[in-house]
């Protein structure tokens, strides 16, 4: 590895262990400053943090390799996540900080939904946490999986050396900082990975000589590159559109939402969000379509590389971005993008280790195992989860068994139609009642699984429809119709929420 490399690499991994300590110091006096910050978070850090925790590896791996692979037929998958992100901000954002404050300052979502409908069984809570824990830890195997994979391309480093180092660091500072450290460093690793989805497509197109030749190349490539409609099916249309669902439902962005100082930065944060997202996104797509490009025609001249085949060619579409970033800029500068994929992966992954930390802690320690435990006992209590489920993410990508973009996706659209339903509608209707909610996660829930898992004919139906769109369709129908059945209690936090209801709308504009 050139020595510029590792010097960037160094640099980088000193920053985000810094901000740690930062974050030691400054935010885990309690639980609430451990796990939500004490809800102070700024409008440009719950932005950036949102969408850096959001993207992940799938950013710089998952994306540019299907546009390298497809071309513009994958396009959907953006524009359906560009609209579920704007209407998460516009439809969840506002509500969901005022309720999850009013109902007894909740810190994590299986907090809000028991003190929203009133739950002394503790059902919600439990089974909320039950599908945040496996969910996310699946997830976060997936982003430990991106990590390894890109320590094995890029620098030649045995996988599971790859998979620890990249844990390693992100358990480092989340368990030192907590929620402060962890939006924090997601704030700096958003900054990066902005900038280097605009400087590699620009580098590949100058070296290409514009847009004309790279058309003009994968026009030859395959007449599916530029065409967005070539090849698509009514079906997959809808399933790739239907990822922006998943966005109502996802722990690690929404907890965001929970920790923004004040409504009024709302409609900040939205602007900064929005424009990181379809820059990003834009970027992203670029890389993989102009990286076709640049492959063909000078694939053969690179010579034998850990990322290429002995004819020239990439040997892992996902590692177009590896490549790109490589070969056309000057080791220091390209220590710098491979600190963007690191970034990407390790955002994600200590957003969601933190979040089922919160889980674990909150939700089965306190709530079934200690109940009078003390605000520095669950600190404690929160790290030592950091670690263990870290351990077996880790286990569990020792072994993998899919790509990155599908590990991903069943973790997405498993929370997507557990908790997106469930989330809006106890934000909205006030006839919804908690055996509706429970209906609703647990219906959600088993349809993703179905989807995924139960042979059809001898292929999984999610090989035909994205398994997101079944899953929310039978949790919302679930919620409706079980809470119609069922007697509506008066809600817990009903009353309050509507004294605040204008000031939210005014400021959801």
């Amino acid at each position: 590895m050139e020595t510029g490399t590792l010097i960037s690499l160094a640099l980088y991994f000193i920053a985000m262990l810094g901000i740690g300590v930062y974050g030691y110091f400054k935010s885990t006096s309690d639980l609430s400053d451990y796990m939500l910050g004490g809800r102070r978070l700024g409008p440009g850090v719950t932005a950036l943090s949102a969408g850096a925790s959001d993207m992940s590896g799938w950013m710089l791996m998952g994306l540019p390799g299907a546009f390298f692979v497809a071309g513009f037929s994958e396009v959907w998958i953006a524009i359906g996540l560009v609209i579920g992100a704007y209407v998460n901000y516009r439809v969840v954002a506002p509500r969901l900080r005022s309720y999850t404050y009013i109902a007894k300052d909740s810190i994590t979502l299986p907090d809000y939904f028991e003190n929203r409908f009133a739950d002394t069984s503790r059902a919600l809570r439990l089974v909320s946490a039950v599908v945040i824990i496996i969910f996310f830890t699946l997830y976060t195997a997936a982003g430990v999986y991106a990590g390894g994979t890109l320590f094995q391309n890029a620098f030649g480093l045995e996988y599971e050396y790859g998979l620890l180092l990249t844990a390693g660091v992100v358990v480092a500072y989340t368990l030192i900082g907590g929620f402060l450290a962890v939006s924090m460093t997601d704030f700096v690793q958003g900054c990066i990975m902005f900038v280097a989805l605009i400087m590699v497509p620009i580098a590949a197109l100058s070296i290409m000589g514009g847009s004309a030749p790279v058309i003009a190349e994968v026009s030859q490539i395959s007449p599916a590159m530029l065409n967005p409609f070539y090849g698509a099916t009514v079906l997959g249309v809808i399933s790739l559109l239907a990822w922006g669902l998943g966005y109502f439902g996802q722990p690690h962005i929404i907890v965001r939402f929970m920790a923004i100082k004040s409504l009024n930065d709302f409609k900040m944060a939205r602007r900064i969000g929005m424009s990181w997202m379809i820059i990003a996104l834009i970027g992203a797509m670029l890389t993989g379509i102009i990286g076709a490009a640049y492959m063909a025609t000078h694939g053969g001249d690179l010579g034998p590389a850990a990322y290429l085949t002995e004819t020239g060619e990439l040997a892992d579409s996902e590692t177009i971005f590896i490549v790109l970033s490589q070969i056309l800029f000057h080791p220091l500068v390209g220590g710098f993008l491979l600190a963007a994929i690191l970034a990407a992966i390790m955002s994600t992954i200590s957003s969601q280790l933190l979040v089922t930390s919160s889980s674990l802690t909150q939700d089965f320690y306190k709530a079934f195992l200690r109940r009078d435990a003390s605000d520095k006992e669950q600190v404690l209590a929160g790290r030592v989860s950091v670690l263990l489920v870290a351990i077996v993410a880790v286990s569990i990508s020792l072994n993998p068994s899919q790509n990155l973009l599908s590990q991903v996706g069943n973790a997405w659209a498993g929370f997507g139609a557990a908790f997106g339903p469930l989330i809006i509608l106890s934000l909205y209707w006030k006839r919804m009642t908690r055996w509706g909610a429970l209906a609703g996660m647990i219906v959600g829930t088993l349809t993703v699984l179905f989807w995924v898992y139960v042979p059809i004919a001898g292929a999984p139906l999610s090989s035909y429809l994205y398994e997101m769109v079944p899953g929310v369709i039978m949790a919302t129908l679930a919620i409706i119709l079980v809470s119609r059945l069922t007697e509506q209690p008066e809600p817990a936090v009903g009353r309050e929420f509507e004294e605040m209801e204008g000031d939210i709308q005014q400021h959801a504009e």
